[in-house]
């Protein structure tokens, strides 16, 4: 077997990981089964024995180990290191940039802890897990007892993998905050109760008095609901049960391809865009979806970041720009004439345009922005008239085919 098609096969097997692992995320509510799944799979991803997650610790200004796999009893709640360039997961962490340690022995710049020689462990890698707005969770750290030399697949891979895991992150706080809101109403219907059984002489006036705040938390926990579980954290869900279906498109794209280590983008986006038009299937005949593309072979990497980034910003429109229900989002893609090299894809809509309201919970777009600075590439919009992403990034080779013939799939 060939070095490329080994290459491919084990990036098939990556992404098959990301997706099964995104099916457990949305199924599971508890933060630490997720964190300890993420270790599983990330070590699995790149034949390693060790992996953990690690949680930054603002005031204590270091870095905790919540899950990982492999590790002896007593590891998995020490605290790894100082949030500083000091050890390789703290570098990570104060760069931001993926940190890589091919040979322990051989650096003697940083400071670990004796678990790490107890388990002989010689090569890491670690990159960032970004939380939601600013904030950063913490680090990806994958060990091996062996000298490992990671290559630009294994960084994109991990890399893609903690963006996938911030997002079950953020769902997974976001639950917790509602299951806390749910525990202080049943603590006041308590102390309701409790107040009631001591002060029968004031039950009429107590029972009105504490129905009135019981009232006033249910609404707040409304309120709470539409904005988080609605709005935010069902559409989290949604979200990356989006990207991981985008992902297996990938995977389906690479059944027709004879394992070859680039696909034809062009053809995925439109075998994506048909996709998305059946899943927003009940906008039938009030929005129209159209795509146009060119024939470009791009890595499968960059596809599948691109791919993310296409399904994101199609869907918002689909959600987004049409309040009265009707209107056209086109798709185009195709290699600037003064630039073979760079290609340009473009998502448009004839809509209301595209506004960031001070406050809004559009994690999604913030992941489009990441992957698309992750490609190499470029992304604008303009809302003048309805609102148009344009997205350069490098399209290497230079034989740019014909179109392929416009067409329109009734949403």
């Amino acid at each position: 077997m060939s070095f490329e098609a080994d290459q491919v096969r084990k990036l098939l097997r990556q992404q098959s990981a990301v997706a099964r692992f995104g099916s457990f995320a949305l199924r599971q509510n508890d933060l630490h089964k997720v964190l300890t799944e993420a270790a599983r799979v990330c070590a699995e991803g790149l034949d390693a024995p060790f992996s953990k997650v690690c949680r930054y610790r603002a005031e204590e200004n270091d870095l905790l180990i919540e899950a990982g796999v492999g590790w002896d009893d007593g590891v998995v709640g020490y605290v790894v290191s100082r949030a500083d360039i000091s050890s390789p997961q703290g570098r990570a962490f104060v760069t931001g940039k993926p940190s890589i340690c091919h040979d322990l022995r051989a650096d003697s710049e940083f400071v670990l802890p004796p678990f790490y020689a107890e388990h002989n462990i010689i090569s890491t890698i670690d990159v960032l897990i970004k939380g939601s707005s600013d904030r950063t969770y913490g680090v990806l750290e994958v060990d091996s007892n062996q000298r490992h030399v990671y290559d630009q697949h294994d960084v994109d891979f991990l890399t893609g993998f903690a963006n996938v895991l911030a997002e079950a992150v953020d769902t997974a706080e976001r639950t917790l905050v509602l299951q806390a809101t749910v525990e202080r109403m049943k603590e006041l219907v308590q102390e309701k109760d409790r107040l009631l059984d001591q002060r029968k002489v004031l039950a009429e006036e107590l029972q009105h008095r504490v129905r009135n705040n019981l009232q006033l938390v249910y609404g707040m926990l409304g309120q709470q609901l539409t904005d988080t579980i609605d709005q935010a954290g069902q559409r989290g869900l949604r979200a990356i049960a989006r990207r991981v279906s985008t992902l297996s498109q990938v995977y389906d794209q690479l059944l027709g391809a004879e394992m070859t280590s680039t696909i034809d983008f062009g053809g995925y986006v439109e075998a994506l865009c048909l996709n998305l038009a059946t899943v927003h299937a009940a906008s039938a005949d009030t929005v129209q979806l159209t795509y146009v593309c060119e024939n470009v072979d791009l890595d499968l990497d960059v596809v599948t970041a691109l791919g993310i980034v296409v399904a994101e910003l199609v869907t918002n429109c689909f959600d987004h720009a049409f309040p009265a229900g009707k209107g056209t989002i086109a798709v185009s893609m195709s290699r600037k004439l003064t630039e073979p090299n760079i290609a340009l894809l473009t998502i448009s809509d004839n809509g209301s345009g595209f506004k960031v309201h001070s406050g809004s919970k559009r994690h999604g777009l913030g992941l489009v922005r990441r992957l698309v600075e992750q490609v190499g590439g470029t992304i604008a919009v303009a809302t003048d008239q309805g609102s148009v992403w344009t997205v350069g990034f490098p399209a290497p080779g230079t034989d740019a085919s014909e179109p392929d013939v416009m067409v329109d799939a009734a949403a």
